[in-house]
């Protein structure tokens, strides 16, 4: 497996949520990005969406916790070949998981290429 150290690995994640559009960017709201190994409940998942989307929210959201976007280490090294695979599993990742934030769901993300 591919070995990138995690100080390394939150820098690429960092470098893929500086590639999404300013006006795509400015929409995201009230969200934590974080980056751990692995989940070892949920198997070999890339990444992971825990809140409430914005499609979701109505005018009673407020003063709730952050939506949590998970991006997994581990998992996205076993799939990589090279620093340029994960440069670009990453980013997949990162939009895949913002597209959740956004209220688009797995099968619309498979039709845009986003699995």
């Amino acid at each position: 497996m591919l070995q990138i150290p995690a100080e390394e690995f939150e820098e690429l994640v960092a470098e893929a949520l500086d590639e999404i559009p300013d006006e795509l960017a400015r929409l995201v709201d009230n969200v934590l990005f974080v980056v751990e190994d692995d989940s070892e409940e949920r198997g070999e998942l890339l990444g992971l969406y825990e809140g409430i989307p914005l499609t979701e929210r109505g005018t009673s959201y407020a003063g709730v916790m952050p939506d949590r976007i998970t991006i997994y280490r581990l998992p996205i090294l076993a799939i990589c070949d090279s620093v340029e695979d994960v440069l670009d599993e990453v980013h997949v990742t990162v939009v895949h998981e913002i597209a959740h934030h956004f209220g688009i769901d797995d099968d619309r993300l498979h039709d845009l290429g986003y699995d």
